[in-house]
């Protein structure tokens, strides 16, 4: 077994292709999982417990990355099976096999940010689920903490490096480059990370391998709308096709959406010793990896 082996599910998705040229990049040894599509290493559904052992038991990884999640919050709504099997039993099968398994493995699963409602920031005891997405993937972080695991809520932004996803700055950067109207909300607050941030923490988390819950996000969050405002600005492009809204006028949103995701980070920051960035820092951040596409 190879002690440093980092078995990486989900590593061709919006997340998983920046951590992966990262952590190879300081000489990793990495092993690339992908559900559907993509160049990874190995390509299949992880929903059956049979193959995925077998799997699991074949690569004999010292530390997995669970990347692998249904996002979209509408499905997760409609078909709360569908997002079950994405992001509840495909954790419920690594635990198992974990338990089962003789060889010393440690999980790190990414959660979300929106397991928070009400007045943030949050701390990771405050849990209040208001959707089904929550919900799976709360469910996913129980399962997760009956074995030797690092769960993460989290929420991120940045470029995106593959073709089938667009992230959040990308969508306000696109719409604005094409002089379209973009609908900010003013009532939803949150504090996510830059993912290049994000992917230098989990390289700390692969070194200490905490066990627990912890929360992992910006200092000083703000609404969506003003960090799209802010991120606009940070690119010299033009505001004026901005409208600020409740997300009670969003026609774009189904599900509803927790309101105040801000998450109260010290816990984190207590055990690894550092500081986490501002909101305001990590746009700036994010805003040079668009410079070259004004």
């Amino acid at each position: 077994m190879d002690i440093n082996k980092i078995l990486i599910l989900g590593a061709t998705g919006l997340l998983g292709s920046t951590l992966v040229p990262h952590l190879k990049s300081g000489g990793h040894n990495i092993v690339t999982h992908a559900r559907k599509k993509g160049t990874a290493d190995f390509i299949f559904e992880l929903n059956g417990c049979g193959t995925t052992c077998e799997f699991l038991t074949q690569i004999q990884p010292s530390i997995i990355i669970n990347l692998v999640g249904l996002t979209n919050v509408e499905l997760c709504q409609e078909e709360t099976h569908v997002g079950y099997l994405a992001n509840t039993q495909t954790v419920e099968t690594l635990a198992r096999w974990l338990k089962q398994s003789s060889y010393p493995c440690h999980l790190i699963q990414i959660s979300t940010d929106q397991v928070y409602d009400g007045d943030g920031p949050h701390t990771e005891e405050n849990v209040n689920l208001t959707n089904n997405y929550a919900l799976t993937k709360y469910a996913g972080e129980i399962a997760a903490a009956q074995v030797q695991s690092t769960i993460l809520r989290t929420n991120f932004v940045g470029r995106s490096k593959v073709s089938y996803r667009e992230s959040l700055t990308d969508w306000v950067f696109a719409a604005l480059i094409g002089k379209q109207n973009v609908q900010v909300l003013t009532d939803v607050l949150f504090s996510p990370l830059s993912m290049e941030t994000l992917v230098e923490i989990i390289d700390l988390v692969i070194q200490y391998k905490p066990i627990g819950v912890y929360n992992l996000g910006s200092r000083e969050g703000m609404s969506k709308a003003d960090f799209d405002f802010e991120f606009a600005e940070s690119l010299g492009l033009p505001t004026d096709l901005m409208m600020r809204i409740d997300s009670s006028e969003a026609t774009f949103l189904h599900a509803y959406r927790p309101k105040d995701m801000r998450m109260d980070c010290s816990k984190f920051e207590k055990l690894l010793d550092i500081k986490l960035p501002t909101l305001s820092d990590e746009i700036k951040r994010l805003a040079g990896q668009y410079y070259e596409k004004i």
